[in-house]
């Protein structure tokens, strides 16, 4: 009898990428001990990457490309869109993929036996970033979960989850009922680890590597590695984008009436004095931990720009 494999929709935001994308796609589409279909979604792109897409998809029927969109304007509002407008019928897992990664042969099928073994609904891993120089470093994500972590940050790449259907699905509810919303998160693997740690959901960690994690200068959001990442990291939170996200992502998966959350949300400064002191439980990595502590420390004693009540405080966020 035929071998039955599980089947995996692969969601792949692309955006002028045509310098890398062919080699991504073969390494989803060689993936062992899977059924794999690749779709794609193209935000108005000048590099012929859209061109190539619609050439490559006509040679190859496990990868379909979504109608034109607007501008989308970025990785995160892509991604929502693939979410919104593919359809999960018919597939066991849902993954996310990146334009310019290099998949390991055996990431899917270590994925979902990972998902099957440990009894979870949603698998995510390290990888190994590489940068055109030759150098590579391992980025290491899978520290234990605390109770708190998924409001303050992701659970690692995105390009690294896979999920199941019933996730995947759950998700696709929460993004038409809120989409307007969802225009102003700027990471959906932060979005969907809140989600769906917010709803129960079980998550697994994976510390081995699944995948090449390029590195360039059109990345978005890369490795947080050296100086230059820490300063733009730094930035970032003291222009208050950060703060602003949380009280965001943690208004959408409907957690503002835990007492917890309640008593750091409006971000005053006694409040952050306050929220400093639970950084263990709102982190996982130890270093992040201590981290978090300064930051909020700083953001006590100096202000945060930009950090003004949420317009969308007062509804109730859906699932």
């Amino acid at each position: 009898m035929p071998v039955t494999y599980p089947r995996v929709a692969v969601l792949l935001a692309a955006c002028n990428g045509i310098r890398w994308i062919e080699e991504q796609l073969l390494s989803i589409l060689c993936q062992s001990a899977s059924d794999v279909t690749v779709f794609i979604s193209i935000d108005p792109s000048t590099d012929g990457t859209s061109e190539w897409c619609t050439r490559y998809a006509a040679t190859n029927k496990r990868v379909e490309i979504l109608p034109p969109s607007e501008t989308l304007g970025g990785a995160a509002r892509n991604f929502f869109r693939l979410l919104r407008d593919v359809s999960f019928e018919g597939y066991d897992y849902v993954a996310f993929a990146d334009q310019d990664d290099i998949w390991h042969e055996d990431k899917l099928e270590r994925a979902t036996h990972a998902i099957q073994a440990h009894g979870v609904d949603v698998y995510s891993s390290n990888v190994t970033a590489f940068w055109p120089d030759g150098k590579t470093r391992l980025l290491d994500k899978a520290q234990a979960q605390v109770r708190w972590d998924y409001l303050f940050e992701a659970a690692g790449p995105g390009c690294t989850y896979v999920m199941s259907q019933q996730v995947a699905s759950a998700i696709k509810k929460s993004i038409l009922a809120n989409w307007a919303d969802l225009q102003s998160v700027s990471l959906h693997d932060w979005y969907c680890y809140a989600f769906a740690r917010s709803r129960n959901f079980k998550w697994f960690i994976d510390p081995k590597p699944s995948l090449q994690y390029r590195q360039h200068e059109s990345n978005q959001f890369g490795a947080n590695v050296g100086l230059r990442s820490l300063i733009l990291r730094y930035q970032t939170i003291h222009d208050g984008w950060w703060f602003s996200q949380i009280r965001l992502i943690t208004r959408l998966v409907g957690e503002t009436t835990d007492p917890f959350v309640q008593s750091w949300l409006s971000m005053e400064r006694v409040q952050l004095l306050k929220l400093s002191f639970s950084a263990w439980r709102c982190r996982r990595r130890v270093r992040d931990k201590c981290l978090f502590f300064l930051i909020c420390w700083a953001a006590a004693l100096f202000g945060v720009k930009g950090v003004r009540p949420d317009p969308g405080s007062d509804r109730r966020a859906e699932s």
